[in-house]
């Protein structure tokens, strides 16, 4: 019955209009200025009075005009569509949509009409064949398109060229707009929405351009009833079951609401944070942005850029709070390394920003980095901003980021110690959709912006077609998703959750404290009691100066609660090239996998020891920097060295390198650790200093299910403690503990000594 439904609106929706009904379009049409969506006419006259006069805009427009004059001398291809994505045929009408935008911007701005001419003949020439196009030839994903392998594509396509279609909407006849809009533009919108409901209808960054795609097109063509399909999805779909991707899952639940507003509101908390990590925040922060701009353009009273008190302008923040000193975002959950604020979407995002936001002068410095700005109003006003003096530095600072609608559902916290001389990322979120990781309490700690202890990433290659036609390898699934993939626990070999995304989908860890009110001490502590039946982890992260230390480090106190016994696997995935260790180790004469599956198929042993004595050290140089682990172990834990690579045929995976703690047979734990940095070391002139740990022990040297307390012992015989309490995060309760006979009492959740 769903399926007629289906089938029935795709049939109305493809009916050649009447020239009756054409007539009406055009009437209403008439009644609507363009350009109307990223652009204005107000906003062009204002461009076109400062050309010459506002440097940046004027680099931005002239780099601009360059690329699209090279592509209008190359001609017009549109080819059959039959690669997947970095083929020819998805990278060609990827740079079609790319020109064309920025061909309308340019006709708008500099008045020559070989721009209009060149995105008229474009468009003609894909109305031509999409008439008969059938969807996509490579059957991998979920929701074929047509012009590309998956709909999301055909959605960015759909995004861009409206932009194209509007900023020359004037310059075509009242017959060739009829003839685009109902043999291209209509139909288009019709099958990336009611054609595809398991892509169009639901919450993810997919649908999130679905929807973006068909409201740019509707606020175009003036079509109220793409526009309600746009902000509210479709009303009945079809679809009651739950579905699922071959890239990594996902949940259609019968009545889930849908849309863009949607979409809008459920993945961002009140503080900005998109549940599916930043590398997808980035993504999807274009299509949200863009059309937030046209509906502040033609439906203002939608107020989608107040919408849920303003989070969009919020998310810009939280974003670029998101990223290392170099700017590159942390990979969270999929997330692939490289990716920056030097993004074309965060182009968009931060001009959008300042000028629609409070004119912030501290994201300025972000558009001075990014030596570019949008060649709309917006991007004006970033670029004479800056041409003015008024930028300010955008000086990161530590942050917490709640996850979840309700920004109840976990979180991410960044603690920061100077000018990003140590930065660390802790992860208690929820899953995170679909391109989620099951990580629960993972973190990862950069110097600068390198990376000390890593986070995987995903495993694929985009757009590069030997590796998997640029898509989500197996080994995403395999590896990079898997819980012994990241710098957290692992019990009996199996990831959280047993990976299972629709149980993961369920929970989140809690934050227990977080407390950035003193630069020398940062601490943040969350709790996890739904990864694994029956045990609860409690791990609490403290970024400390010392006064006789030359660096901070960072204190990291994982305690595991269990009535029973199991093996707790703990991994440090160390960046750099190892220096010593103060425990023996047996080298394997041929390499084995550690495990079958769960990830562990994937991880070679290169060694095998166990500590020497109660306090187990590792070290490293890392670019430059020397760091050392000490870690407090006892004589029955196993400590492996491991490298990435085993049951990798393709070589699909990064040859990293970690040291792991095994702890067999155990219930109640404590793993207790330092990550040190310290000294330097200078390839000129070959100079090595302080390349040796200040610590010379570390013990846990009180643990019961109120307090646990970590003592830290330099060389020079002095003695540091810190102490938690592990069920009373008041900061206003006193405390009093007896500690090898002495007693401390404190006021709060944490106590630090600083002997």
């Amino acid at each position: 019955m769903h399926l007629a439904k289906i089938t029935n609106l795709l049939l109305f929706a493809f009916t050649f209009a009447t020239p009756l009904f054409i007539q009406a379009q055009a009437q209403a049409q008439i009644q609507q200025e363009h350009p109307n969506l990223i652009m204005t006419k107000a906003g062009v006259e204002k461009l076109r009075q400062n050309l010459g006069k506002v440097p940046l805009f004027d680099k931005s427009l002239q780099s601009v005009k360059q690329q699209v004059d090279a592509e209008i001398a190359l001609g017009i291809d549109t080819p059959i569509p039959k690669d997947f994505s970095g083929g020819y045929t998805h990278q060609r009408h990827k740079l079609n949509f790319q020109v064309a935008q920025k061909a309308g911007e340019l006709y708008q701005i500099l008045q020559d009409d070989k721009y209009a001419k060149y995105i008229r003949d474009m468009l003609f020439q894909y109305e031509a064949m999409y008439q008969d196009l059938p969807v996509h030839p490579q059957t991998r994903s979920y929701a074929r398109g047509k012009l590309f392998w998956q709909c999301l594509n055909d959605s960015n396509w759909l995004v861009y060229m409206s932009q194209a279609y509007d900023a020359i909407y004037d310059t075509l006849s009242v017959e060739e707009r009829a003839k685009l809009e109902n043999n291209l533009f209509r139909p288009f919108a019709d099958f990336i929405s009611i054609g595809n409901p398991q892509f169009y209808n639901r919450i993810h960054n997919h649908s999130t351009w679905g929807n973006a795609a068909v409201g740019m097109i509707a606020l175009v063509m003036n079509d109220e009833e793409l526009l309600q399909r746009a902000l509210y999805g479709i009303e009945d779909d079809g679809l009651e079951l739950d579905l699922k991707d071959n890239d990594g899952g996902f949940i259609k639940v019968a009545g889930q609401k849908a849309g863009f507003l949607a979409n809008l509101e459920e993945p961002f908390s009140p503080d900005g944070y998109f549940t599916e990590g930043p590398y997808y925040q980035r993504y999807a922060m274009y299509p949200f942005l863009i059309f937030g701009l046209a509906a502040h353009h033609v439906k203002p009273e939608l107020q989608v850029f107040e919408h849920k008190d303003n989070v969009l302008l919020k998310a810009v923040d939280a974003l670029l709070n998101l990223t290392d000193a170099d700017g590159k975002f942390f990979p969270l959950n999929d997330g692939q390394k490289g990716m920056s604020y030097y993004s074309p979407e965060l182009v968009t995002a931060v001009d959008i920003a300042y000028h629609y936001g409070s004119q912030d002068p501290k994201l300025l410095s972000i558009v001075e980095k990014q030596a570019l700005v949008l060649l709309n109003e917006s991007g004006l006003s970033a670029a004479i901003g800056v041409r003015d003096g008024k930028t300010q530095p955008f000086a990161k600072k530590s942050i917490n980021l709640s996850d979840g609608p309700d920004g109840k559902q976990g979180g991410v916290a960044i603690l920061r110690y100077g000018n990003e001389d140590l930065s660390l990322v802790f992860k208690y979120a929820a899953q995170g959709l679909s391109h989620g990781h099951y990580d629960k309490l993972s973190y990862s700690l950069y110097n600068k912006g390198d990376e000390v202890l890593q986070d995987y990433g995903l495993a694929r290659f985009v757009n590069i077609e030997q590796k998997g036609g640029g898509n989500y390898l197996s080994e995403n699934k395999t590896w990079a998703k898997q819980t012994i993939a990241h710098n957290t626990l692992t019990q009996n070999e199996t990831s959280h959750f047993n990976g299972e995304y629709e149980t993961a989908s369920q929970y989140h860890s809690d934050l227990y404290l977080y407390d950035d009110s003193n630069k020398d001490l940062q601490v943040v502590s969350a709790t996890e009691s739904n990864a694994y039946p029956g045990t609860a982890m409690h791990r609490t992260m403290a970024m400390i100066k010392p006064k006789n230390f030359e660096k901070p480090f960072v204190l990291d106190i994982l305690k595991v609660s269990s009535q029973t016994k199991h093996q707790y696997d703990l991994p440090f995935y160390f960046m750099g090239q190892v220096m010593k260790m103060n425990f023996t180790y047996d080298s394997p004469s041929s390499l084995s996998p550690l495990g079958k599956d769960q990830g562990y198929q994937h991880l070679y042993v290169e060694g095998k020891g166990k500590p020497s004595d109660n306090t187990t050290q590792f070290s490293w140089l890392g670019n430059g920097t020397f760091y050392t682990l000490t870690t407090a172990t006892d004589s029955n834990d196993e400590l492996l060295l491991t490298r990435l690579g085993a049951n990798d045929p393709e070589f699909n995976l990064r040859r990293d390198a970690a040291l792991m703690i095994r702890r067999k047979n155990a219930g109640d734990t404590v793993f207790a650790s330092v990550v040190e940095p310290h000294g330097s070391y200078n390839l000129v002139s070959e100079l090595s200093v302080n390349s040796n740990s200040s610590i010379k022990e570390l013990q846990v040297v009180h643990d019961d299910a109120n307090y646990t307390a970590i003592a830290i012992k330099d060389v020079k015989g002095t003695t540091s403690l810190f102490v938690l309490a592990n069920k009373a995060n008041s900061t206003t309760q006193q405390h009093k503990l007896k500690i090898n006979g002495k007693y401390y009492q404190w006021t709060g959740a944490y106590h630090f000594t600083d002997s």
